[in-house]
């Protein structure tokens, strides 16, 4: 028999783990400090150039809150960095419905962290293939494989975490979180999820617009193939 755990579910989620990684760091050194401002139990996992950036506009303050995701999983990147978030811990806090005990017994298991936010944007496709003289191969490196999995992720677990795909969202963001004591409620997480769902299928329509638009003899040109 199925178990209703609706009832459990809270409307306003206040933030203690928040999974960032983004290209756009535009907006990032106001937002992220007064994020830790309002919400001061918080911790923040990271990657790549995004961890560098936070380390440098947290300061001190990143000692103890900031974490790189390769430490928090036990997994090095790979190589290039293709692969840094594609890890059983993170989407476990990701997809996890912490109301639901078998749920919450599997976070307890691999020691994983839910998470309540994910601050996201993708590599810059769009902007990368309107480039004059922009490759099939400058194309095919900014097919972000990472990002729209986790936005994806986020945004179908909505009942409990944030997707914040879009610098602009920042402030709302912000506001609803002095207004609230540090939680977002369902109605922002539902909204939330709208646009991530929104970007992330623009991002691939535009993938395979530019594929569509591309000639086997054009890939061949770029690569040296046996």
């Amino acid at each position: 028999m199925a178990v209703n755990f609706v009832e459990r579910i809270d409307d306003a989620v206040p933030l203690r783990h928040v999974l960032l990684s983004v290209s756009d760091k535009q907006g990032l050194d106001r937002f992220v400090p007064e994020l830790a401002q309002l919400c001061p139990a918080a911790r923040f996992y990271s990657t790549g150039g995004t961890f560098t950036a936070l380390q440098t506009i947290l300061g001190a303050a990143a000692r103890g809150r900031l974490t790189a995701v390769s430490d928090y999983t036990g997994q090095p990147e790979m190589q290039g960095g293709l692969v840094k978030t594609l890890d059983f811990k993170i989407y476990l806090g990701l997809l996890s419905e912490t109301y639901n005990p078998a749920h919450a017994a599997d976070l307890a298991r691999v020691h994983a962290e839910a998470f309540d936010m994910v601050v996201v944007n993708l590599y810059p496709f769009q902007q990368t293939v309107a480039k004059p003289g922009a490759t099939p191969e400058m194309a095919r490196a900014n097919i972000d494989i990472g990002g729209p999995c986790m936005v994806r992720a986020a945004a179908k677990n909505y009942l409990r975490v944030a997707s914040v795909t879009n610098p602009a969202d920042y402030d709302g963001v912000l506001r609803e979180l002095r207004s609230t004591g540090g939680a977002l409620s369902l109605q922002t997480r539902f909204e939330l999820a709208r646009k991530a769902f929104a970007h992330t299928a623009a991002y691939d329509a535009a993938i395979a617009g530019y594929l569509e638009n591309r000639t086997l003899e054009e890939v061949r040109s770029v690569y040296r193939f046996g």
